[in-house]
């Protein structure tokens, strides 16, 4: 699979990575659409499927960042992965390869602050929309102390969740033309 990345793409450094699992490659992230596409398209690696998009912090480490997409075929599985260093790091989006990928790379910049250029709509999809941060980064403040910003508990007794039944029940026997109504 290598050879036929070089192949195609002799003026890309795609590298075989250690794995001990599956097939990985390592590749430059200015070169990341475009090796994106040949492992798409290129009859023989046909690699349709973006299964996950994910990324991994070696903080005090540079590079920093390590995404990591999987990918597969019919017949085969693909882990690609790309180095990105510095405090805001940024990479291409693969959105125009699969389709797929709008919401797996919004979850690694919700969750890392990796910016994916040209994405479109990166905006909060697992932290609510006044999160500060990006709380997978090995450098968040894990001892934050805020306010809760909701004013509805998320958990209730066993007491109030009867009371809640009963009240439920109560409200749908007395609906006029519904079943167990009059």
């Amino acid at each position: 699979m290598i050879d036929t990345l070089r192949a195609l793409l002799p003026h890309v450094a795609v590298e075989q990575s250690q794995s001990s699992d599956q097939p990985t490659i390592q590749v430059p992230a200015d070169h990341l659409v475009e090796v994106a596409r040949a492992l798409r398209d290129q009859s023989g690696l046909e690699f349709v499927l973006l299964a996950d998009v994910t990324a991994v912090d070696w903080w005090p480490r540079e590079p920093r960042y390590e995404v990591v997409y999987h990918l597969s075929s019919m017949t085969r599985r693909l882990r690609m992965k790309v180095l990105l260093g510095g405090q805001v790091a940024r990479l291409p989006t693969v959105q125009r390869v699969w389709p797929a990928a709008g919401w797996l790379e919004r979850e690694v910049w919700d969750m890392f602050g990796i910016v994916f250029e040209e994405h479109g709509d990166l905006r909060r999809l697992l932290m609510p929309d006044d999160w500060e941060g990006y709380p997978m980064r090995k450098d968040f403040p894990v001892q934050i102390r805020l306010k809760p910003r909701y004013s509805q508990p998320l958990q209730m007794s066993e007491e109030e969740f009867q009371a809640n039944l009963a009240r439920d029940k109560a409200a749908r026997a007395d609906a006029p033309g519904k079943i167990g109504g009059v």
